[in-house]
């Protein structure tokens, strides 16, 4: 009898993966139909936009007579929404923003409508369309994922503040300064001014898919107070998880007040057993992020001087940035840039 029961199980586990796999190509369908429907539309919306940019400079037309056409298309094909008069305008923006960057105009048919809106309508220059542009094909945002992104200053912050690295992570790939933040932005932890590191890891906790978006849909949660033994004493990593791209596991130890070097010491004893006890052999070194509240980047550059395990030392916010002032940051950048080009051009 025992052996007709493992019989069956071992048969009903064969039909159903076998069934799993239809399912699965029923998806991936769906997925191509959805891709190809939206590609469609973005090239319908290009199209138009084209049409009504060109008889704006040939013609002379206004939003009037724009105004006009989607009362005329209302009027023709009743049963169709999203061409107000709003929005046909709109489609004329899109088009004149994209037709002269090659190198962007495939990328937006790649996104919805919605996400396009936003990258375009909120973007000051073709660098930071392009960055929007890519990140939402790469990270998969939603339209609201996207809107945070752009909210929480993701482009500013990834162009004027690189994370300070630990000399074992900066001999790893250029693109790890891409993985990795100086400042991670928590507003939507809600947390008082003066709060707890109990506080800061329940509320992670509560919030771990917004958590992973400001981290990177790469990162994998693996445990909160993740167990390590060494000898017979157990110790507890504050947040584990692991990055599929690195193929590392990354431990955060969060810090609800200032960096101090001894964090640097507690975060390498970690990293040690996690490398000799958890870690898979196929598997790269583990990395650690001490997440603190404020951080004096002397001091951290002092503690890491000479600091030999993947650390990085990372500030969190609890408050969105003003947006504005980085801006403005960035502009400086910028200007700095073009001086030195000049100033190199010249010699």
């Amino acid at each position: 009898m025992k052996i007709g029961r493992n019989f069956d199980q071992q048969e009903n586990m064969y039909v159903e993966q076998q069934f799993t796999e239809v399912v699965s190509l029923i998806k991936q369908s769906r997925i191509n139909a959805y891709r190809m429907v939206n590609k469609e539309m973005i090239d319908l919306y290009w199209n138009i936009g084209a049409y009504i940019s060109t008889r704006t400079a040939s013609e002379g037309w206004g939003k009037s007579t724009v105004q006009q056409l989607a009362q005329y298309i209302q009027k023709k094909e009743p049963g169709i929404h999203g061409f107000s008069d709003k929005n046909l305008w709109r489609m004329k923006q899109f088009y004149e923003c994209y037709k002269d960057t090659p190198k962007l105009s495939p990328l937006v048919r790649e996104l919805s409508w919605t996400h396009n809106l936003l990258i375009f309508s909120r973007s000051k220059t073709n660098e930071e369309k392009e960055f929007y542009l890519l990140k939402s094909i790469e990270e998969k945002y939603t339209s609201r994922e996207l809107e945070r992104q752009i909210n929480a200053s993701l482009f500013e912050r990834f162009m004027l503040d690189k994370p300070k690295l630990s000399a074992a992570l900066r001999v790893l790939p250029e693109h790890i300064t891409s993985i990795f933040k100086d400042t991670y932005v928590l507003e939507f932890l809600d947390l008082p001014e003066n709060h707890k590191e109990k506080e800061l890891k329940n509320g992670i906790i509560q919030n771990m898919k917004k958590f992973i978006l400001e981290l990177g849909k790469d990162f994998l949660f693996v445990g909160e107070e993740y167990r390590v033994q060494v000898g017979n004493t157990d110790f507890y990593i504050d947040l584990l998880f692991y990055h599929r791209g690195l193929q590392s596991l990354v431990a955060f130890e969060l810090k609800s007040r200032q960096f101090e070097p001894e964090n640097i010491g507690k975060i390498n004893f970690y990293l040690e057993a996690l490398d000799r006890d958890v870690k898979k052999p196929h598997e790269n070194p583990s990395i650690g992020v001490i997440l603190c509240k404020y951080k004096d980047t002397e001091v951290v550059e002092y503690a890491m001087s000479r600091h030999l395990s993947p650390t990085l030392v990372a500030e969190y916010a609890t408050l969105l940035p003003d947006k504005k002032l980085l801006q403005a940051k960035l502009h400086e950048l910028y200007e700095l840039l073009d001086v030195a080009k000049e100033i190199e051009d010249e010699e």
